[in-house]
């Protein structure tokens, strides 16, 4: 995770890194859903490790050729260039 928990988040907005080459698209806002049905362990606290505070320096050489880095006095955000996931999909095909 490359940002703090509290913090709002915008679609096309990086969150998190993956061990894959690939993106995956996340809704971070949408809860788990509750259900009557309950497994042996499966809802068990789930543990992921502290954000990360990155530089501006750090920001720059995590990005990729397709993503930029937003800075405003108060905070540094990893963005992709085009929020849009349905026209970044498209842009891919074409190239």
């Amino acid at each position: 995770m490359i940002i703090p928990p509290g913090v709002d988040v915008y679609a096309g907005m990086i969150i998190g890194e993956h061990n894959k080459d690939s993106d995956i698209i996340v809704n971070v806002i949408k809860s788990k859903h509750l259900t009557n049905m309950r497994a042996s362990g499966s809802d068990d606290n789930i543990l992921l490790t502290p954000y990360r505070r990155m530089s501006l320096e750090e920001c720059v050489t995590f990005i990729n050729d397709d993503e930029c880095v937003e800075v405003t006095p108060n905070i540094l955000r990893v963005r992709k260039a085009e929020l849009d996931e349905h026209k970044r999909k498209q842009a891919a095909k074409i190239d």
